[in-house]
C-alpha cells in the first residue's frame, strides 16, 4: 500500500447510519464529492432491515418522523420520503384498555391514576418556560416527589424506555422534560413499507447519483493526520486497501470507537479518557415476531403501564402489510433491561421480556419468533444515553462525530441522529469554503 493517498475527497464519512448518510447527503447537496465508507453490506447501521423467512424485519428503531430534519434532507436530493403515517401514532396500553393521547393530552392520561395529575402538568408547563430540575436529579427521583402510584411510575419508565432505551432511575429529569416538554412528544412519524433500509438505499442511490460513492463492506483501518488535522483514512475495499485523502472527516461509528481507530492517539490522552468516562451506553431487547391471529387493532406504537421489561410495541402490517407473507400480523416489540446502562444477565432480560408478551397477549403462545436482539456493548440502542452525550466537536479541526452519542440535549430516536449529520455538515461546508478562501 502506497503512503500517498490514492483517492481524494472533499470528505469521508465513515458509517452510513442515519447521523452518517444525512451529513453524506447534506454536504453532496452543497457541491462536495463525498465517499461514504461501511464497514458492513448494508446502510442504516443500527436502523437498518434484513429478511427472515420471508419477512422484512427491522433491526433496531423503526420510527421515521416526518416533517423535521430527515424530511429536509431527503428533499435536499430530490428523493420522496417514504413512510407511511399510522393513525392514532401513539397510544397507551394500560390495563387493557387503550388510551389516545391525542385526544387528552398528559392530563388525561394521568388523571385517570393520580389525583397529583394537575401538579405534575404544571411541572411540564414550567419545564416548557424553560424552568428544569438540577442535571444530577433522576426521572424516578423526580416523579417521587408528585406520586407513588405505581402505573404512573410504570407509564415515565416505559416512556424513557421507549425514547431513551433506558429506566426511568436512569434518565435525568432534565432531559426527560426537555424532550417531552420542550422538543414536544407525540410528533408525526410512520413506516417504510420496504423496512427502514428502503429509506437509506434511498439517499444511498441519490449520493452515488450526484457523482460521490457510497462503498460497502468498507473498514477503515486508521486515520492520518498532520499536525492537529485528518489528512487520510486507511480503507480496506473490495480487497483492496488504499489511503484515501480528504479535506474533513466525519464520523458515525461513536466516539468510543473513532478514537480506537489507529492513530486517533492524536485525540490527545484527555479527550480519550473522557469519551471512557461519560460515554453511557444504553442497552435494549429487540422482539421480531408474527401471529396468525391480531393481537390489538391499533395501527402506530404502543406504550404500555405495569411491565416488567417491555415498553412499547408497533404492528407494522398495520399499515405496511407488504412487509409480511400474506396472512401475517408482524410485530416489533422493545425491551429495556435493568439496568440498561451497564451490565446485565442477558438470559434473564429476555425472559423477563418475553414473559410480558405472554401475560398481556395470550396470542402470543403461538407466534413466529422471527429474532430476538440485544442491542448492547459495541451494538448499543444508544451510544450514549440521553443527558449523557458527548460533543460532536473533537481536539481535531476538521473531524466531527454524528449519532446517537452526541445528540442535542433531551433528544432521542433516529431524528436526533439527522439532527446531528445537519450540524456536523454545516461545520465541514464552512470548513471546507473557509480553508479554500485565498489568504
Amino acid at each position: 500500500m502506497s503512503n500517498v493517498p490514492t483517492l481524494h475527497y472533499d470528505a469521508i464519512v465513515i458509517g452510513a447510519g442515519a447521523g452518517g448518510l444525512t451529513a453524506a447527503a447534506r454536504l453532496v447537496a452543497a457541491g462536495k464529492k463525498v465517499l461514504v465508507a461501511e464497514r458492513l453490506d448494508r446502510v442504516g447501521g443500527r436502523a437498518s432491515s434484513e429478511t427472515i423467512d420471508g419477512h422484512i424485519v427491522n433491526i433496531g428503531a423503526i420510527a421515521i418522523e416526518k416533517g423535521g430534519v430527515f424530511e429536509e434532507t431527503f428533499a435536499l436530493l430530490d428523493v420522496e420520503l417514504d413512510v407511511r403515517e399510522p393513525s392514532p401514532a401513539t397510544v397507551f396500553y394500560i390495563d387493557g384498555k387503550v388510551i389516545n393521547v391525542a385526544k387528552g393530552g398528559w392530563g388525561m392520561l394521568l388523571g385517570t391514576f393520580t389525583k397529583q395529575a394537575a401538579k405534575i402538568g404544571s411541572r411540564f408547563a414550567q419545564a416548557r418556560d424553560g424552568e428544569l430540575p438540577e442535571d444530577k436529579l433522576t426521572t424516578k427521583q423526580w416523579l417521587d416527589q408528585y406520586t407513588s402510584n405505581e402505573t404512573v411510575h410504570a407509564i415515565f419508565r416505559n416512556l424513557c424506555a421507549a425514547i431513551f432505551a433506558a429506566n426511568s432511575d436512569e434518565v435525568p429529569a432534565r432531559a426527560f422534560l426537555v424532550y417531552f416538554a420542550q422538543k414536544g412528544a407525540f410528533k408525526r412519524f410512520g413506516f417504510c413499507p420496504r423496512g427502514t433500509v428502503g429509506l437509506w438505499n434511498d439517499l444511498a442511490a441519490a449520493i452515488r447519483g450526484r457523482g460521490s460513492d457510497v462503498w460497502l463492506q468498507a473498514s477503515v483501518k486508521a486515520l492520518h493526520t498532520e499536525g492537529k488535522r485528518v489528512t487520510a483514512l486507511t480503507i480496506e475495499h473490495e480487497g483492496v486497501t488504499r489511503q484515501v485523502g480528504a479535506d474533513v472527516v466525519i464520523s458515525n461509528i461513536g466516539p468510543a470507537a473513532t478514537a480506537a481507530l489507529p492513530g486517533a492517539q492524536v485525540l490527545g490522552d484527555d479527550y480519550i479518557q473522557s469519551i471512557r468516562r461519560n460515554e453511557k451506553p444504553a442497552a435494549n431487547i429487540v422482539i421480531n415476531f408474527a401471529t396468525r391471529e391480531r393481537l390489538l387493532d391499533v395501527p402506530g406504537l404502543v406504550t404500555f403501564g405495569k411491565t416488567r421489561r417491555l415498553c412499547n410495541m408497533g404492528e407494522l402490517t398495520a399499515t405496511c402489510p407488504e412487509i409480511a407473507p400474506e396472512g401475517w400480523y408482524q410485530y416489533v416489540a422493545y425491551a429495556v433491561p435493568r439496568p440498561a446502562i451497564g451490565d446485565f444477565d442477558e438470559e434473564h432480560e429476555v425472559k423477563e421480556s418475553l414473559q410480558d408478551l405472554r401475560d398481556i397477549f395470550p396470542g402470543f403462545k403461538d407466534a413466529k419468533m422471527l429474532s430476538v436482539r440485544v442491542m448492547r456493548g459495541d451494538w448499543p440502542a444508544q451510544r450514549s444515553c440521553s443527558g449523557f452525550d458527548l460533543s460532536q466537536d473533537t481536539p481535531l479541526e476538521n473531524l466531527w462525530h454524528v449519532g446517537d452519542g452526541v445528540k442535542d440535549y433531551g433528544d432521542g430516536g433516529t431524528q436526533a441522529c439527522a439532527y446531528t449529520g445537519r450540524e456536523a455538515a454545516r461545520k465541514a461546508i464552512e470548513h471546507m469554503n473557509g480553508a479554500r478562501v485565498p489568504a
